[in-house]
C-alpha cells in the first residue's frame, strides 16, 4: 500500500515509556468547527494535545507525530485494566464537527482513506482487532468520539476492528460482560453501555442494555475469545 500522507510536524509528543509497545489503534472525530482549525490546535504547543495522523473529509492525511513517539490524543484513558494510554496506542484524528458542532456522516472519501490508513498502520504494529478502539470506548465517561455516525461496520469489513454478530443471551449481567470486553466497570452502567452501543449498536444510543445489545456484547466477546 503506497499510501499518501502530508507532513504537519505537531511539537506535542514525547518519548514513549520504556519498553512500552504499541497495540492499541484509538479513532476520535475532530469536535471542531473546521478542519484548519483542528489541524492548527493539534500542532499549537500551548495546547498541548495531539495525535500521529488526522484525515481530512475529502481523504488527505496528515502525519503529526512519528508513531515511534507518544502523542497526546487519549488523555485520561482505560482499557482492559490498563490505564495512561497514549503510552501504548496511536491515534488518528478525524475531521468532523462532532456533536457540538453540527455531527454529520463521514464523508466515503475519508472513511476509504481512513481504512487504508488503519490497514497501513496495522502492517507495522500487532494491534489486535480487538484493541481498535473509539476515544468514547477508553473515555467513556468524558468522550463520544468517533461517535454512532462513524462506519465501525464497514471499517471491519476492510479488516480494521471487529463487527460482532449477535450471539445467544448470555447468563452474565451487562456490567460483567462490559468488563470482559475491556471496559472499566467503576463507572454507571448507562455510562457504559452508551460507549458500546456508540461502536457496536449505532442504531440505538440510549444506554438501555436490552436483548439485542446484551447479544451483541456476547458476540464481541466470542469473536475476541
Amino acid at each position: 500500500m503506497n499510501l499518501r500522507v502530508e507532513e504537519r510536524p505537531s511539537p506535542n509528543h514525547d518519548a514513549r515509556p520504556e519498553g512500552a509497545a504499541v497495540d492499541m489503534l484509538i479513532l476520535h472525530y475532530t469536535g471542531m468547527k473546521t478542519g484548519a482549525e483542528a489541524l492548527a490546535r493539534l500542532r499549537d504547543p500551548e495546547a498541548g494535545v495531539s495525535s500521529h495522523y488526522l484525515v481530512e473529509e475529502d481523504g488527505r492525511i496528515f502525519r503529526l507525530v512519528d508513531e515511534a513517539r507518544r502523542a497526546r490524543h487519549a488523555g485520561v484513558s482505560h482499557w482492559g485494566g490498563r490505564s495512561a494510554l497514549n503510552a501504548v496506542s496511536i491515534g488518528i484524528e478525524i475531521v468532523n464537527p462532532g456533536h457540538e458542532w453540527g455531527y454529520r456522516p463521514f464523508p466515503a472519501l475519508q472513511m476509504a482513506a481512513v481504512a487504508d490508513l488503519c490497514l497501513d498502520i496495522l502492517a507495522r504494529h500487532p494491534i489486535p482487532a480487538r484493541h481498535v478502539l473509539a476515544h468514547s470506548d477508553v473515555a467513556p465517561d468524558r468522550k463520544e468520539d468517533p461517535g454512532e455516525l462513524f462506519d465501525w461496520e464497514g471499517l471491519a469489513k476492510c479488516g480494521v476492528g471487529l463487527w460482532p454478530k449477535e450471539d445467544a443471551a448470555p447468563e452474565a449481567d451487562a456490567l460483567t460482560l462490559l468488563g470482559r470486553i475491556g471496559y472499566r466497570t467503576d463507572l454507571p452502567l448507562p455510562v457504559l453501555v452508551t460507549a458500546f452501543q456508540r461502536h457496536w449498536r449505532p442504531d440505538r444510543v440510549d444506554g438501555v442494555a436490552d436483548a439485542v445489545t446484551l447479544a451483541r456484547m456476547a458476540g464481541l466477546l466470542r469473536a475476541i475469545a
